[in-house]
């Protein structure tokens, strides 16, 4: 079986992944930065009305005009949603024929979340990574029948569990002989409607012995921390602090950057709050990619406790 870096897109020191709503950008290597996803709803028909509804990343590794390649990202069905009156999703077969037919027409590769055993399969003969959301990321038969189908799987942390629950889980997926597997940092609760990063959990979750990706924006969220005007909530968030969160999990040596992005964040459909604009994508990746060139964050401190003498 093909070793994981073997199946990535070459990268630099630290990958970037981008999530796209709406209009907003899509990244690749042909097209440079920030093309516009409306490119795509143009050139593969109107059944892509879905992605500028649903969740629509580009999970990306990168060689566009700032150094970074491309995996598109796109969840067919937002399971989870704060509301059961929030749109969902195309469902899975007509999202995976959007999905496919992304991946032809521009000939990147794609991911998609799971949340049933029964969609691994299918999902898995369409997308190059499965995505485990955060909170199914213990959940063992998911795990193994993600697995099964050999791709790449990237298990986001629960908001909930310790960073060392990760390697458990990592583990899980080797067991099911699959040794293709990464892990992703979205933040930790704190409360009840907020979450922090602890940079800490970025060097603790190297002991999956996998790569590590932070998810940016995600990790910003205030869950159902907004109450709506005719009752109910959902959930706010804290965009202002993407560049301080990227900075700072960049520095200490991820592998992987996830970020929301779109034209118009002010009317996102989909976790407006945490959407990184995207006239001003290009600029923080150019910040990130810099960080990464010069950091030492991978690298393990020789601490040296014998007695100092100058």
């Amino acid at each position: 079986m093909e070793k994981l870096e073997e199946k990535l897109p070459a990268s630099p020191r630290t990958s970037v992944a981008m999530e796209c709503h709406g209009n907003g950008g899509i990244f690749s290597e042909r097209r440079g930065v920030a093309r516009g996803i409306s490119e795509i709803f143009k050139n593969l028909g109107n059944r892509l009305e879905y992605l500028s509804c649903s969740e629509a990343i580009a999970f990306a590794y990168t060689d566009s005009r700032v150094g970074l390649p491309l995996v598109f990202k796109s969840s067919f069905d937002k399971a989870n949603r704060t509301s059961s009156k929030s749109f969902r999703g195309p469902g899975m077969d007509e999202g995976l024929k959007i999905l496919e037919k992304v991946k032809i027409a521009y000939d990147i590769p794609v991911v998609t979340d799971v949340h049933e055993t029964v969609q691994c399969e299918a999902v898995g003969r369409v997308a190059d990574i499965i995505q485990i959301p955060a909170f199914l990321c213990r959940q063992t038969d998911l795990l193994v029948a993600a697995a099964k189908t050999g791709k790449i799987i990237n298990i986001k942390k629960g908001q909930f569990c310790a960073p060392s629950v990760m390697t458990n889980s990592a583990e899980k997926i080797r067991l099911a002989g699959n040794p293709n597997v990464m892990v992703c940092e979205r933040g930790t609760m704190f409360g009840y409607n907020d979450l922090i990063v602890d940079p800490r959990n970025f060097e603790w979750m190297r002991e999956a012995n996998c790569p590590v990706v932070a998810d940016i924006t995600h990790s910003l969220q205030q869950p159902a921390g907004k109450k709506l005007d005719g009752g109910g909530v959902a959930s706010g968030g804290l965009r202002e602090l993407i560049p301080c969160i990227a900075r700072t999990a960049v520095a200490v040596g991820v592998d992987g950057i996830f970020m929301e992005v779109h034209d118009d964040p002010l009317n996102a459909p989909v976790d407006g709050p945490t959407q990184w604009p995207l006239r001003h994508l290009e600029e923080l990746l150019e910040e990130l990619v810099a960080i990464a060139r010069v950091t030492k964050g991978k690298q393990r401190f020789n601490i040296d406790l014998t007695p100092y003498r100058d």
